[in-house]
């Protein structure tokens, strides 16, 4: 094989071409970019450039025999392709043609076609003879930056807790008694309660800091240490206290806020009902002011309208207990209610009955429990009476005179509950990605007979199609929520607005979450399943997240009735002219989506590009929104009440929430990374963001190719890209799991060493 048939100059291309007829998802855009990387090499003569194009050429068929001399010639050098190096298949080429030419020199046009077709070693292993060298670590991005990314300005704050958690008392194991698992939990609470980190949110002059976005942060954190923590955390310090703060007053918080985050006082937040669940207007316990006493009579009138499911029941002291509030003899509407519980022996008071929930699915560790209340007398003053209070002469008075406005903004207030518990989700399935994708970096299954070893888990195209698309769905979904709890704690922010998209990003993130950790427990066969392996607990535990703090199909018609609102509003405000700003993108719509050439565009800038994320993503939102809005009017025209025909698409209101999260997603995470300084790990997130965008974009491609937004040719190359973009990112996947900061010791999985 020493006297070779071809020049130095066509031998350096064998490898590449090799790869090239290997792979038929070549597109014509592809092909075009090996023509222009040939026609500006300078080490090729003329005769050499004109026999490598012959072998781009469509009509041109190469012979079997000419293939097979390649591969001969490839394998005959005996030279190790090393995964690890800069452009492995440039340098591979390299040292073929030295070993054949006696030398050879770094070709920058190989490393072009290399570097722009994406070729990563796990597409084309499989096509030598050779084992390939491999090396499961890139070196090329570190970690910690990407990590320093992430923390943005809570790092202060997410490093100090980290290393709070490498505590004896933060230690993981497997506890099936949940007594003795709510024990724990309760003195990891109360150890965080020392700590400060309970009051975070709270006002300084009640030793906390005023920071809710910290508290988000760390939130996630807790997840990696065990959920039961992380729920019973957010109900004492979130919710108890959350309601004391934002629906209390200074009487209130003096009284009440500093114990609270001390957790010297343990609270519970009482708003659910057995016969009342997501419909927190109808709830059906009473809280009636008796003129005479002065005090507000708390009773739970039927069978199933006791309070169910309430976290830290059984060792709670207190509840903000949500109630209908009647004044004389005027039902006011929903109002929280401080009701004690027990006493200092931990007794239950006169009238109080609180019932063990038992075991559960997950968060085994969290006490809930059911409440009811027989004529419990409370004093006026134990009225959260920030939005609605009972005057000195026994009349009711609030600021905000609509009940439907008041009712909302109260609860408008405590949306930072929803956006920690897609924060936990997030956790939880970050944890899990982690575990899985370094099990898959380490264990081998399956080979080639002619092969030294097995192949690695990850290196398998289909374990990285299950499993990096959840990765860079986890990195958007993290700014994302970094954005909703900026804009949370705005105070400039329109809140109505915050409403909206908290309960839509809580849906489709805590569901993101539920089958991220399904898919990470799959991926790592019978290991998965073990408890050791810490994946069955978190698919257990972040379960109920799509059910809490608002189940998600109710949460998602509630965003899509957010953008319906926003809709009519626009109408309303600029009238005849809005209608002709309507109609007008309706129209460029059409021409958009029945434009061949815009539909069938499958060449890697446009796919590429955020203006074709952004338009495809907001084209369904806004389709989905005149469409909906159309059939609600028609059946409305038809003497339908509009409650019935919010009924009729209800399926459709669905969609619509769920269309509107994943835009707005995509939205906060490209306007996120745009401030990223260093070109290099902003080139790596923006590459995270397409393959979301893809990625997404093709799980609704039936929809895009029903509305002739998409051709069947350009559904096609988003697949295929989606497909290529993971193998892109498999060498720095480890880089990418590790930049989500998990301490060492809180990853305690076996299968994860």
């Amino acid at each position: 094989m020493k006297n070779l048939q071809y020049s130095k100059g066509v031998t350096q291309y064998l490898p590449f071409f090799y790869i090239i007829w290997a792979d038929d998802l070549l597109s014509a855009s592809e092909i075009n970019v090996v023509k222009h990387a040939l026609e500006e090499d300078s080490t090729l003569e003329n005769l050499d450039k004109e026999l490598l194009l012959s072998w781009l050429k469509n009509e041109t068929s190469l012979k079997d025999k000419e293939v097979k001399i390649w591969k001969q010639i490839i394998d005959a050098s005996k030279i190790k392709l090393i995964e690890s190096e800069s452009y492995p298949l440039t340098f591979y080429s390299q040292k073929i043609t030295a070993s054949y030419f006696s030398e050879s020199t770094f070709n920058e046009s190989l490393k072009k076609i290399e570097l722009n077709l994406g070729m990563q070693p796990n597409h084309y292993n499989h096509l030598f003879e050779v084992k390939i060298s491999t090396n499961n670590v890139s070196k090329e991005y570190d970690n910690t930056i990407i990590d320093s990314i992430l923390k943005g300005k809570q790092a202060k704050v997410v490093d100090t807790f980290r290393e709070d958690l490498s505590a004896t008392i933060f230690h993981w194991e497997t506890i099936r008694d949940k007594s003795a698992h709510r024990k724990k939990v309760l003195e990891q609470v109360k150890h965080l309660a020392n700590k400060g980190y309970g009051a975070m949110a709270y006002p300084t002059a009640y030793n906390g800091t005023e920071d809710m976005e910290g508290y988000a942060a760390i939130f996630e954190h807790m997840m990696y240490v065990d959920g039961s923590m992380a729920i019973k955390f957010g109900v004492q310090f979130g919710l108890f206290g959350g309601s004391i703060q934002k629906l209390g007053t200074k009487k209130h918080h003096d009284l009440y806020l500093k114990n609270t985050g001390e957790a010297s006082l343990l609270g519970c937040f009482a708003m659910t009902e057995t016969g009342h669940g997501s419909n927190v207007r109808g709830v059906k316990t009473t809280a009636t002011y008796d003129k005479k006493t002065n005090q507000i009579i708390i009773h739970t009138p039927g069978k199933i309208d006791n309070k169910e499911y309430i976290g830290n029941a059984l060792d709670s002291k207190m509840a903000s207990v949500f109630a209908q509030l009647i004044v004389n003899g005027k039902n006011e509407g929903v109002h929280a209610i401080l009701v004690p519980l027990r006493d200092k022996n931990h007794n239950l008071l006169p009238g109080i009955n609180v019932v063990d929930n038992g075991y559960k699915l997950g968060l085994n560790g969290v006490d809930n429990g059911k409440i009811w209340f027989n004529q419990v007398a409370v004093p006026k003053d134990n009225l959260l009476d920030k939005y609605g209070s009972i005057t000195n002469d026994g009349s009711y008075y609030s600021n905000i005179k609509n009940p439907n406005k008041r009712f909302f903004t109260m609860l408008g207030t405590l949306v930072g509950g929803r956006i920690c518990v897609a924060r936990a989700g997030l956790g939880g399935a970050k944890m899990a990605l982690t575990i899985a994708i370094k099990h898959a970096l380490q264990r081998r299954q399956f080979n080639d007979n002619k092969k030294m070893q097995e192949d690695l888990l990850m290196d398998y195209p289909s374990h990285q199609l299950r499993l990096i698309p959840l990765v860079a769905k986890a990195y958007v979904y993290h700014f994302t929520l970094d954005k909703m709890m900026y804009d949370y704690c705005n105070e400039t922010s329109d809140k109505r607005k915050v409403e909206t998209q908290a309960a839509g990003l809580k849906s489709i993130i805590t569901w993101y979450a539920n089958s991220t950790i399904q898919e990470c427990r799959e991926a790592c066969g019978g290991k998965g399943y073990l408890i050791e392996n810490r994946i069955a607990d978190l698919k257990n535990d972040v379960d109920i997240f799509t059910t809490f703090e608002g189940d998600n199909t109710v949460l998602l018609q509630l965003a899509a009735k957010g953008v319906l609102s926003d809709f009519k509003a626009e109408f309303n405000s600029a009238g005849f002219l809005s209608v002709l700003k309507l109609l007008s993108n309706q129209i460029n719509d059409s021409v958009t989506t029945a434009n061949p050439i815009y539909t069938n565009k499958v060449d890697k800038d446009h796919l590429y590009d955020p203006e074709f994320h952004k338009n495809a993503l907001n084209y369904r939102t806004r389709r989905l929104t005149y469409s909906i809005a159309k059939r609600i009017q028609g059946y409305i025209k038809k003497g339908i009440p509009s409650y019935q025909a919010f009924l009729k698409v209800q399926t459709h209101l669905i969609s619509l929430g769920k269309a509107y999260s994943i835009a707005i997603a995509y939205e906060s995470y490209y306007n996120s990374i745009t401030e990223i300084k260093n070109e290099k790990y902003a080139y790596l997130f923006k590459k995270l963001g397409v393959l979301y965008a893809l990625h997404e974009i093709r799980i609704d491609a039936s929809w895009y190719l029903e509305q002739g937004y998409i051709g069947a040719t350009k559904s096609k190359a988003i697949r295929q890209r989606v497909e290529r973009l993971s193998t892109e990112l498999r060498p720095h996947i480890n880089a990418l799991i590790d930049g989500f900061g998990i301490p060492e010791y809180c990853l305690t999985a076996p299968i994860s060493k």
